[in-house]
């Protein structure tokens, strides 16, 4: 089957429109908050998501039973890219990290009842979500089996115990998704079950807002504790001891959707770079012309380009159900993350004083953004170690004993 890349017309027409709001309404908010959305007022949130459904863009991803435009991954791709160009736009069309994620994941894993319950109020914009899985060391953080939280039966139902952290957008949640052990101990690479959790539920509760280099994820990141917090049978999403074949439901696309957001800062930047290498003028020559910048420009380009190129691939595998996805998933997520902060970097280097001005251009609050990319959603040196496992594993041959024949 030949990969399709076009857009189709009515696709083009959401990003124009997407392009256009976020032009003339999210980034005027952006400018007037510093782009830190943090502690930011629930009101603001909805005023964004109130202007996004009159522009005819709110939830893009969602799909159309839901109320949303029902795009397939390619179609998301160029829209949540327009998105991205404002730190805030994501937020406004209601497909930012954590509740994007959690709405595909509850689409294709929650039962009927638990849809009503929690997809579809997420899906208007009326709640938020979040996801809880990292905790504290020496808990499970880029090694998920090291999962420590458990949940035990009870009668009717589950006791969690345990503690999370980085937990996004928890502060002001309507409810939980919890990764929490239900078989096996820390180290097992199954036993996890995956559970719904209202954020009104006894012996839940938030014990710190962690402060970090970046600030334009709604509510920020929290640390959560959980003691005795007892939900019922109803609650479990998805299959018992089977949370992390669940959660990949989640963490692939969730991943790529990342990037897809964030190439839009990368272009955002790129376009400041660009504005100031063809008017400043420095050694009695505009910067555009000298030979450095001219490199730092085309490097740029080829990064912007080649994310662009690499998440459309990768979409249109995970589109078609392709095996391929996961292993794309993964160089998708290494390569734009690394990329995106190295156009950042660059623009940063080319405006000079002007880049690291907080008030005169957006390059210092969008490269603080940008570098924790590399971590989240897994950093790049276990995407590395997990493309390179895969790779080699055709490859690998039966061992027969020892390199000294013993």
């Amino acid at each position: 089957m030949p990969i399709q890349f076009d857009v189709d017309p009515p696709v083009a027409q959401l990003v124009a429109s997407t392009a256009e709001f976020v032009r003339e309404v999210v980034i005027p908010a952006e400018r007037e908050g510093g782009g830190s959305v943090h502690d930011a007022p629930e009101a603001l949130r909805q005023a964004l998501q109130k202007g996004a459904r009159e522009a005819g863009v709110f939830a893009p991803h969602v799909p159309t039973s839901w109320g949303g435009h029902g795009l397939d991954l390619r179609g998301q791709a160029v829209v949540f890219e327009a998105a991205g160009y404002s730190l805030l736009g994501p937020l406004a069309l209601n497909c930012a990290a954590p509740d994007e994620g959690n709405m595909h994941l509850l689409e294709k894993v929650a039962t009927e009842e638990q849809k009503q319950k929690y997809l579809r109020p997420l899906a208007a914009g009326e709640t938020r979500s979040c996801f809880a899985m990292t905790e504290p060391a020496p808990g499970a953080g880029a090694d998920p089996r090291s999962l420590r939280t458990t949940a035990t039966r009870v009668p009717g139902g589950w006791r969690i115990d345990g503690r999370k952290w980085f937990i996004t957008g928890a502060d002001g949640a309507g409810f939980a998704i919890v990764m929490a052990r239900t078989s096996g101990s820390p180290g097992d690479p199954g036993g996890a079950t995956m559970f719904l959790v209202d954020a009104d539920t006894p012996g839940m509760r938030i014990v710190r807002t962690i402060e970090t280099l970046d600030e334009s994820l709604f509510a920020g990141h929290s640390e959560i504790v959980f003691e005795e917090c007892v939900v019922g049978e109803e609650q479990v999403l998805g299959a018992v001891d089977r949370g992390f074949d669940g959660a990949q439901v989640r963490l692939g696309p969730a991943r790529l959707t990342h990037c897809m957001r964030w190439l839009g800062a990368a272009r955002r930047a790129q376009e400041v770079a660009l504005e100031r290498a063809g008017s400043r003028t420095a050694f009695g020559s505009v910067l555009g012309d000298l030979g450095m910048v001219q490199q730092m420009l085309a490097d740029s380009e080829i990064d912007i380009e080649a994310s662009r190129a690499l998440i459309l691939r990768t979409a249109w595998e995970l589109d078609t159900g392709s095996a391929a996805a996961v292993q794309l998933t993964s160089v998708s997520k290494t390569f734009v993350a690394e990329a995106v902060n190295r156009v950042v970097d660059r623009a940063v280097q080319i405006c000079g004083a002007l880049g690291i001005s907080a008030a005169d251009a957006p390059l210092a609050r969008l490269l603080r953004e940008v570098r924790p990319f590399r971590i989240y959603d897994g950093p790049s040196e276990t995407h590395r170690f997990a493309i390179a496992r895969r790779a080699v594993r055709p490859y690998r041959q039966p061992r027969t004993g020892a390199a000294d024949g013993s």
